[in-house]
């Protein structure tokens, strides 16, 4: 096991080995998880253990955090726990994840390292939902100053000369 979270990870060399990443990563190092949060303060609790599995590199653990997530109904926070299972298989082509059994999700390895931060974030914005909002009914207008519009009054009517023959053109006489 390390003790610290590395930068950078060589899946297949560390399903060889069979290590463990154990740690904690600041919510401020994701940066496109930080924009989905109301506050990036917080940390991302990782337990991932690599490993081999009918000849495949395999990545298991868990993912969890407390996120703050802004409410899409009343535009407050909203807190939001997530504890993501994470059960990954190494492929390289499409062909091999193709031929992956229902029981793993494919990471496509395109180079030999793979960012961790990355891979945590990725599957974190995956787990996020589409509409974050309170459990309860919460009211959207909550947060706004209520401000009421008085309609225009109507202009007074003009002193206008020819306002008599206007009159008198839409009378007919």
């Amino acid at each position: 096991m390390l003790d610290r979270l590395p930068q950078l990870i060589d899946p297949i060399a560390f399903a060889d080995k069979q290590r463990d990443l154990v740690g904690t990563l600041s919510l401020t190092k994701f940066t496109r998880l930080a924009d989905t949060l109301l506050d990036t303060s917080g940390a991302v609790s990782v337990d991932l253990a690599f490993g081999k599995e009918e000849r495949l590199s395999v990545i298991r653990g868990h993912i969890k955090a407390n996120l703050s997530l802004t409410c899409r109904t009343c535009l407050e926070a909203v807190a939001f726990a997530i504890a993501i299972e994470v059960n990954l298989a190494v492929v390289q082509t499409i062909e091999q994840a193709d031929r992956l059994s229902g029981k793993h999700e494919p990471l496509m390895l395109e180079d030999e390292k793979i960012s961790l931060h990355e891979l945590i974030e990725d599957e974190i914005l995956l787990a996020l939902p589409s509409y974050p909002r309170h459990q309860y009914e919460c009211n959207p207008h909550e947060h706004l100053n209520r401000v009421v519009i008085q309609p225009e009054p109507e202009p007074p009517p003009s002193n206008n000369p020819f306002s008599v023959l206007a009159q008198l053109k839409n009378s007919g006489d």
